[in-house]
């Protein structure tokens, strides 16, 4: 029997941060392994002529700050749930192609965990949310997280002006 193996894209979003939770639970639940994956979408950095338009400092900042942040993931499941089954990794390209293909292919999730909604509301506006994208494409099942812990649909914050 091959071990099941969890996805969990995230972003730095309230939404992705819920799905990277229930992950956790599943995967000390079930004894499953999970990977948690942070795409850097560098299409936005680049030029007519496929050159970047920002140095390699900011994209070497831009990593760095991934990888602090995905590291404080995993110190928050082995802190809050001793479960350590967790490997973290950064990409770049797209959001949308990275994790419904090429992560599953060289990976082999079974499953993706992830949030219902992103940090990017213009791409969504432009071109469709990544988890629309994956929801229709991907290589391995998908579960699109919306309730909190409880359950219980998480209700839009109204910030008051």
């Amino acid at each position: 029997m091959v071990k099941e193996s969890i996805l969990v894209p995230v972003d730095g979003s309230e939404s992705a941060e819920r799905a990277f939770d229930k992950a956790v639970r599943v995967g000390l639940r079930d004894g499953a392994h999970v990977d948690v994956l942070n795409v850097i979408d560098t299409r936005q950095f680049m030029g007519e002529m496929q050159d970047t338009l920002i140095s390699g400092d900011t994209i070497y900042q831009m990593t760095q700050d991934s990888e602090e942040y995905l590291k404080s993931l995993k110190k928050w499941a082995h802190d809050n749930f001793n479960f350590d089954d967790i490997d973290y990794h950064i990409r770049y390209g797209s959001p949308k192609r990275i994790i419904s293909y090429d992560f599953i292919k060289d990976h082999h999730n079974n499953l993706i965990v992830m949030g219902a909604t992103g940090l990017n509301a213009v791409e969504r506006m432009l071109m469709g949310s990544v988890t629309e994208y994956v929801n229709q494409h991907a290589l391995a099942d998908v579960l699109i997280v919306k309730t909190d812990m409880d359950n219980s649909p998480v209700k839009p914050s109204v910030k008051k002006g």
